[in-house]
């Protein structure tokens, strides 16, 4: 196999950093979470990415098809240019989270992908659905996690978040630090927890069964989840169904 690096430290949890193209986070966001990493990978234009932040990756993978320019590959040993035809079954980010398991990645956070087409965005997010997903998708507005069973999340005060089904369903969910809690609630595809609050330092969310996507905003969001404050959820075809007592769905009305 082309390249020489592989996840390592002795850890049982390998963490890696995948940069693909696309809007990503900050350059200090980017440095911060690349300290704590075992492998950085770039994919493609996520070189951009990763050297615009100053970042070094151990690997750059990809067909190169729309990278800036291609003297910055040769900054690399050929060895870790790992080059893939630009016909093929895998996307550039397919093969950057491939290759980094192969290495023995086992905690993978996605770095880019904001804005640009829809269709790459829905593509970057149907990945979660898969066995062995990354834990993480950071863009440029949005920090998107996985969380299975549970997980616990700091220095969310005052933000808004957003609860998302990874497939077909998720229910027993309970949660702490957030204005509606999501406490007994159960959301089948098509459903979601949108504009929720985080109300404390320290927000915890579990799931009994099943997986979702918490999805934290960057901005500075001041619109109300709903008016006089009430929290919605979309449901099928983008219906706005309002959260009531015991996580009953209410339709909000038509616009």
């Amino acid at each position: 196999m082309d390249g020489t690096f592989s996840c390592a430290g002795g850890r049982t949890v390998m963490h890696g950093l995948l940069v693909i193209g696309g809007v990503g986070p900050s350059a200090d966001v980017l440095r911060e979470k690349a300290r704590s990493m075992d492998l950085i990978v770039a994919a493609d234009s996520g070189l951009d990415l990763a050297v615009s932040a100053g970042l070094t990756p151990n690997l750059v993978v990809g067909d190169m098809d729309s990278l800036s320019d291609a003297s910055l590959l040769d900054r690399y040993p050929p060895q870790n240019v790992l080059r893939f035809p630009t016909d093929k079954d895998e996307t550039d980010t397919e093969i950057g989270l491939r290759v980094m398991r192969e290495r023995g990645c086992t905690d993978i956070t996605v770095a880019g992908g904001g804005g640009g087409r829809i269709d790459h965005l829905l593509g970057i997010a149907a990945l979660f659905e898969r066995e062995a997903p990354p834990s993480a998708w950071l863009t440029d507005r949005e920090e998107i996690f996985l969380v299975e069973k549970e997980r616990e999340f700091e220095g969310w005060e005052g933000s808004t978040v957003s609860v998302f089904p990874v497939g077909a369903s998720a229910s027993h969910m309970s949660s702490a630090g957030l204005q509606w809690p999501l406490d007994g609630l159960e959301f089948r595809r098509g459903f979601a927890g949108i504009s929720n609050r985080v109300t404390g330092p320290r927000v915890v969310i579990k799931v009994g069964s099943g997986k979702v996507l918490v999805i934290r905003s960057r901005s500075d969001d001041t619109e109300r989840a709903g008016p006089n404050g009430a929290a919605y959820r979309a449901g099928p075809n983008g219906a706005a169904y309002r959260a009531g007592p015991n996580g009953a769905a209410y339709r909000a009305g038509d616009p």
